[in-house]
């Protein structure tokens, strides 16, 4: 039996396994199919609810990766064998044997062009939620003709709780990040009017309640309960929006020089067939137990950390990636054992 294990994944979660895996003494191997490891940090300015760089957050996981082998722009292309004797083949050829593996392959956007009644990929103001904070870690927050909006609207659960499109569920983290984004931007342009368009404020974490309530006290971001049901565009390029206040019964129309679709998370199950894993009702991958097995798949020595299982806030995946790692290693020692022993692995 080998000592190697291998991380499919090198976000937030991916990070944190490897670093912690190594600390345990374990050989790990960290297969990434972006040129660069980070994931989807590397894309954000600042993260909820404390404005933490994101690009500190992704260095600091980095500094602990030690002798972590990392194989950039590498996809796993097949699994073979069971648990504890794996046998990897990636996307270069390479065959790596490994006793255990973590997929942490995160999450993916919702395609917002999918809601057409939006119009994103049709107005040139209506960007989504990663778009903007590209925009805010420039500091170049602008309509795409160049000028500084004087009026945003951020709709929230776009593509979350959606049967049209076949996510009923919360992505958990949408409310949060705009409330966060709407501070930012505020913090950017203190003249800018901030208008959040919202079905429920689901707002659930340590500091999360107090980020709402600061963003309303201290910026005056407004909050207005009710579903975008059409935007359109007028002839100077700003939208008109079309909502019902569902607090009072009553129509309305908004008017905003940039509207920022606050797209919520799809699992990414790319790896279902070649690692013969379970998809839940919400098409992420089903962990062998909910309640005391949240990190085991259903495969024997195939184990699940970080966003791949659910939405989750960037250190919830940082914690549930070290928490997959600890599973690891109590895997790999206990079937060292059962080898040191003499005896033959019970395998499923």
């Amino acid at each position: 039996m080998n000592n190697n294990v291998i991380v499919i994944g090198g976000g937030p979660a991916g990070l944190a396994a490897a670093g912690k895996l190594q600390d345990f003494g374990l050989d790990v191997v960290l297969v990434e199919k972006q040129p660069h490891i980070g994931g989807h940090l590397n894309k954000w300015y600042k993260v909820f609810p404390d404005f933490t760089d994101a690009s500190e957050i992704t260095a600091n996981l980095t500094a602990g990766l030690g002798k972590t082998r990392i194989l950039t722009n590498t996809n796993v292309t097949s699994i073979e064998g069971s648990a504890p004797n794996f046998l990897v083949t990636t996307s270069t050829g390479e065959k790596i044997n490994a006793s255990a593996i973590l997929v942490s392959t995160g999450y993916k956007h919702f395609d917002a062009t999918l809601k057409e009644e939006y119009g994103y990929g049709i107005y040139d103001n209506c960007i989504t939620s990663v778009e903007l904070d590209m925009m805010l870690k420039e500091k170049n927050v602008k309509t795409r003709d160049g000028k500084i909006p004087k009026k945003v609207a951020m709709i929230h659960c776009v593509g979350s709780r959606d049967e049209k499109v076949n996510n009923n569920y919360c992505s958990r983290v949408c409310c949060t990040n705009a409330i966060k984004v709407a501070i930012e931007v505020k913090e950017q342009n203190p003249d800018c009017q901030i208008f959040c368009l919202y079905m429920d404020i689901r707002v659930f974490g340590r500091g999360y309640e107090e980020l709402y309530r600061t963003s309303q006290e201290t910026h005056g971001i407004q909050f207005l309960r009710g579903r975008l049901s059409e935007a359109s565009e007028k002839m100077d390029g700003s939208l008109l929006l079309r909502l019902e206040d569902t607090l009072t019964a009553k129509p309305m129309r908004l008017s905003v020089d940039l509207m920022v679709l606050m797209v919520g998370m799809e699992g990414n199950s790319e790896l279902a067939s070649v690692a013969d894993l379970k998809l839940g009702c919400d098409r992420f991958y089903a962990t062998a137990h909910q309640q005391y097995s949240n990190n085991h798949s259903h495969r024997e020595g195939i184990f699940l950390g970080g966003a791949a299982t659910g939405p989750k806030a960037i250190m919830e995946s940082i914690t549930d990636g070290r928490s997959a790692a600890a599973e690891i290693a109590s895997f790999v020692a206990k079937n060292q054992r059962i080898i040191n022993n003499g005896q033959v692995p019970s395998l499923v």
